[in-house]
């Protein structure tokens, strides 16, 4: 099973335009938005993330209800924000 999980757009991440960083339940990572180019990103915007790329630009109440759900699973959520938590992808 693939999993996406909402992000919130914190900015820019450097250098690379396709490079952002979001923010997953407290933890911030740099994603590839290149699948997003012609869409007007934005701090403050959320994007569906899945192995490092955001596949499409969401609701902020959209985001928030998958997010519920997926805080509804429990140990195995928990499990993988500690994962993502762990992982160094600068």
């Amino acid at each position: 099973m693939c999993l996406g999980i909402p992000g919130e757009l914190i900015g820019p991440a450097g250098e690379h335009d396709d490079l952002a960083v979001v923010e997953v339940s407290g933890v911030r990572r740099r994603i590839n938005v290149g699948l997003l180019a012609e869409q007007e990103l934005k701090p403050g915007d959320w994007v569906l993330v899945h192995v490092g790329f955001a596949l499409s630009k969401i609701s902020e109440s959209e985001a928030q209800a998958v997010l519920d759900y997926l805080e509804g699973l429990g140990q195995p959520y928990a499990d993988e924000i500690d994962a993502l938590r762990a992982s160094d992808i600068s």
